[in-house]
């Protein structure tokens, strides 16, 4: 099974990837973890293998510094050096039973060129899992967490460019009919389920 999750921040991503990845028995590659990891300088995350998460990376502490003013204004990280990091995770890690992204893709840049890479490596997407939640939702959420890079302005900007950029991405694996548009704002065990029942029938 593989998989994409989008949404925009507070939509419930990482809660619900984590719950599929173990339905499903498939590793999470994170962009999101990944850019704070590496932001936080600590070498021995630069490979990870475990349940829920596997991912490498060589420049680990390049990409922290390169990443950090983007991710402390609530700004997307250029396509070119995102292309690169997922390029890098699924031609360098063996992973024949799938795998889950969060927080990629982000624009329909992005989609398209994960589409490409995986037919260079004679794989495929099976669907890309929309959680539809409302804004006000997703700001009260991200407030409730207090971590450091959710201030309300930063939650502002990264749900600003979530209708900007990734929303084009719905309209990009709808036409694939590869999407898959779940109600997020229901409890995660709900919602979760709610994703099973589709990608049973479909």
């Amino acid at each position: 099974m593989r998989l994409v999750i989008l949404g925009g921040s507070g939509s419930g991503k990482s809660t619900q990837a984590q719950s599929l990845c173990r339905h499903f028995d498939i590793p999470k590659v994170s962009t999101g973890e990944i850019l704070r990891e590496a932001m936080s300088g600590d070498k021995s995350l630069a490979l990870r293998e475990d349940a829920s998460r596997l991912y490498v990376n060589a420049n680990f502490g390049d990409l922290g510094q390169y990443a950090q003013p983007f991710v402390e204004k609530g700004e997307l990280v250029p396509d070119e050096r995102m292309i690169d990091l997922i390029r890098m995770q699924l031609t360098q890690l063996n992973i024949p039973s799938g795998w889950l992204l969060e927080g990629y893709p982000r624009t329909a840049f992005q989609a398209e060129e994960l589409d490409f890479l995986l037919e260079y490596l004679g794989q495929k997407l099976d669907w890309a899992i929309y959680l539809q939640v409302p804004e006000a939702t997703m700001v009260n959420r991200c407030l409730g967490r207090s971590l450091p890079d959710e201030q309300p302005e930063i939650v502002q900007r990264r749900i600003e460019l979530f209708y900007d950029r990734t929303i084009p991405i719905l309209e990009y694996y709808d036409r694939r009919r590869r999407l898959l548009t779940i109600n997020g704002d229901q409890l995660p065990d709900a919602v979760h389920q709610s994703i099973l029942n589709l990608l049973s029938i479909s």
